[in-house]
């Protein structure tokens, strides 16, 4: 007995044949082929599965819950990455406080960063209703002094959700202010593309926020 070839039983289980040749195949499936019944069975159920696959859709949930944890695990390895090539040149609060001042209870830190190419400059100063910090700074590409860090994006983030986004002007500079969680982190991009990721936990010292 001779048997149908592969392609055209698919095209039977997609009914793209014509008329007379369907009815051909069907005429040999009843005839008693096991062989052919088989084969088109097979396709039959390769159909069927990729019909139920272009209309499964997963839950909603499962989905969020998917993407928050790839985009949490590129966001760690990303931010580790940036944060390891941060170097601290220079920190007030490391500095010996001058006498009579140890208790005055300073609402005021200035910090001096390395990333290659760049030197950051941080001034972290608590607003009078010592619910705020105002952070202000200066990045400069050490390698092209002349164009200091003109128009870089730069993030401020209290680590509690509350975001502020600002630009540096021409002179590098930049300053923001954030709702003071107690914690503080600065990030921007250069214009090598690489991110650097500045975190400050307790910035101005235990128990400067307003709002824990």
């Amino acid at each position: 007995m001779k048997h149908i070839a592969n392609e055209d039983w698919i095209d039977f289980v997609n009914h793209t044949l014509t008329s007379g040749r369907r009815e051909e195949l069907q005429h040999h499936l009843e005839s008693g082929c096991a062989r052919c019944a088989a084969t088109m069975a097979f396709w039959k159920r390769v159909r069927t599965t990729g019909v139920a696959e272009r209309t499964y859709q997963p839950p909603e949930g499962a989905v969020r819950a998917l993407k928050a944890a790839f985009e949490a695990s590129g966001r760690s390895v990303r931010r580790k990455r940036a944060a390891s090539a941060v170097q601290m040149l220079f920190d007030s609060f490391l500095e010996p406080a001058l006498v009579g001042t140890r208790s005055a209870g300073t609402r005021m830190r200035q910090i001096l960063y390395r990333a290659a190419p760049y030197q950051i400059d941080v001034q972290i100063e608590g607003t009078p209703s010592g619910r705020r910090l105002l952070v202000t700074g200066q990045v400069i590409d050490v390698t092209h002094a002349q164009t200091a860090g003109r128009e870089i994006p730069i993030v401020l983030s209290n680590g509690r959700g509350n975001v502020v986004r600002t630009v540096t002007n021409e002179h590098g500079e930049f300053e923001g202010v954030v709702e003071d969680s107690g914690d503080l982190e600065l990030s921007f991009v250069g214009t090598d593309y690489r991110p650097t990721v500045i975190t400050l936990r307790d910035a101005l010292g235990r128990g400067s926020g307003g709002a824990r």
